[in-house]
């Protein structure tokens, strides 16, 4: 089995199909949208493929170290950034092929007008740690 992480994007990633920014739908699509997700996520769930998964705000800050006794620099929210995640699932898989099968249908959830979304998700694998090399 091997993890990955499908990533949601609120931008910067290629626009999806139908492409109408969540702020602007009904509150029934939003409630069929999360529904759909939380659907999907039992259907992983039973076949022991769910490992986590939520759903993020557009707003964050950075934060960085700025040296011993120092406190923390901060800044943003950076809401240009090609990096702002709008959410994401763990999944764990038995292979990469199955990773891409299960990002490609949860790009079908719904959106506006209840039509499907087919946005775009973004799938990393986990880092694993390097086999053990004993003599």
């Amino acid at each position: 089995m091997a993890k990955y992480l499908l990533l949601k994007h609120y931008r910067g990633a290629p626009a999806a199909v139908n492409d109408v920014p969540m702020d602007q739908w009904e509150p029934d699509e939003v409630s069929a949208h999360i529904r759909y997700m939380q659907d999907f996520a039992a259907g992983l769930e039973s076949t022991g493929e769910f490992v986590d998964a939520q759903a993020l705000s557009p707003e964050g800050t950075f934060v960085r170290y700025d040296g011993e006794g120092r406190p923390p620099v901060t800044d943003g929210p950076f809401p240009e950034t090609k990096d702002l995640i709008a959410g994401w699932m763990v999944i764990d898989v038995d292979s990469y092929d199955r990773a891409l099968e299960l990002a490609g249908e949860l790009s079908a959830a719904p959106g506006a007008g209840g039509k499907p979304i087919y946005e775009w998700l973004e799938v990393r694998p986990f880092m694993s740690e390097p086999p053990t090399v004993t003599e």
